[in-house]
Order: structure tokens, then sequence, then C-alpha cells
């Protein structure tokens, strides 16, 4: 293939309008889409931190007390912190889109929007109350 590319009448050249990295600045409504997305890089970090934590936990005491005062510095509770308010975000507009990602029929009525949110909710509270009751008497 020697040459520029030749179009022809009926092999026309395709326009595409040239679109910046920031594309997503230009609405309130993308940047908010960017944003839920970037935020799933959070949760990939307390998995990965859960992993650390069960390594550390079958390597023996020492191991785990030395990853225990490690987390407690200054850096790491802040990146943990930061890490939890984007895992709060990514949490609520995944509770938010769910029945937009899931309709659900009762008697050939489609369930309105805000019972299938609610019992989402509901459901979180219920999780989070468990886990804390067990968190405390452990």
């Amino acid at each position: 293939m020697s040459g520029p590319v030749r179009y022809t009448l009926h092999h026309p050249k395709w326009y595409r309008r040239p679109v910046s990295v920031w594309w997503w600045l230009e609405s309130w409504r993308y940047a908010k889409f960017v944003l839920r997305e970037l935020t799933s890089l959070a949760v990939a970090w307390f998995a990965l931190l859960a992993l650390w934590k069960v390594r550390a936990i079958a390597t023996g005491p020492e191991a785990y007390a030395a990853f225990l005062t490690r987390l407690q510095s200054p850096f790491w509770v802040g990146v943990n912190a930061v890490a939890l308010v984007f895992v709060l975000y990514h949490t609520v507009t995944w509770l938010n889109l769910a029945p937009k990602a899931m309709v659900v029929r009762v008697g050939g009525e489609r369930v309105p929007d805000r019972v299938i949110q609610g019992m989402n909710y509901l459901l979180w509270a219920a999780v989070s109350a468990a886990a804390l009751w067990v968190l405390e008497r452990g």
C-alpha cells in the first residue's frame, strides 16, 4: 500500500468532529456520570485493602499488627476517608439507578421507582445496622 488513501464518490471520507478530552465538563449531568464511574476506583481500593488484610491475618499476628499500624498513619487515614466519601456517593447513585436497571412488576403493574429505591435504602440500613451490631459484640 503506497501513497495516501483516495476517497471516491462511493467511499466518502467520514466527518468526525474533534472531541476535547474535557467533554464531560460541558454539562453537570456528564460530570456526575464521569464522577460516578471514577468512584468505582474507590470500591476497587477497598476490595484490595480487604485482600491485603486477609493476607496479613494469614501471615501471622505480627504481620497483622504491622498492617494495622500502617493504616493508622495520617496519610492512610486520609486516603481511606476520601475513598469512603467516594464509595458512599457510588452507593447512593447506584441505589438511585436501580429502578431504571431493574423493572419490577407486581400483578401486571410496574412498581413505582420510589418504592424500589426506598426498599434498597431500607435494606442498606438494615445490613449496616447488623454489621455494626456484630462489630460491637466482637
